[in-house]
């Protein structure tokens, strides 16, 4: 795992980071635990006064080195097309492919990621469908042996 320090500073600060509650959510089931920021008038929880939840402030936030670092210690980008695998270390850069890529740019993505030794977070199934792919026969091959039998 490259980067094991800074996420273990990240991980260490995390941890002592409090869980940041929306205001009265123990309180009303109908309201959500996701953090909304307080903005009432006489709002103890903006107020920062003793025994309420803290708020959210910039002195929470993680180590500037540790931040957009995948899990696995790699630099996430987001890759479109096939030359924005170029522009990537394989030391420590890894390749997130966008959402709007078809199968077939996906397919070419990762066969040239491959050869270059660039890790591909969302590769999926295809990964292994591209490495396995040239051994094996079509399903149109299978059902035409299928139905000579």
């Amino acid at each position: 795992m490259i980067n094991k320090d800074l996420l273990q500073a990240r991980k260490k600060v995390a941890d002592v980071r409090p869980k940041f509650v929306r205001q009265e959510s123990w309180r009303y089931d109908r309201l959500a635990e996701n953090w909304r920021k307080p903005k009432g008038k006489d709002n103890k929880m903006r107020k920062q006064l003793s025994g309420v939840p803290p708020i959210v402030k910039i002195g929470y936030r993680g180590p500037k080195k540790a931040r957009h670092l995948h899990p696995s210690g790699y630099i996430d980008h987001l890759v479109f097309t096939v030359n924005d695998l170029g522009k990537l270390d394989p030391t420590k850069d890894a390749a997130r492919l966008s959402h709007t890529l078809s199968v077939r740019k996906r397919k070419e993505i990762i066969e040239k990621g491959n050869s270059l030794g660039i890790k591909i977070l969302n590769a999926g199934n295809l990964a292994s469908q591209t490495s396995n792919n040239k051994g094996t026969k079509s399903t149109d091959q299978n059902t035409e042996e299928m139905q000579a039998r």
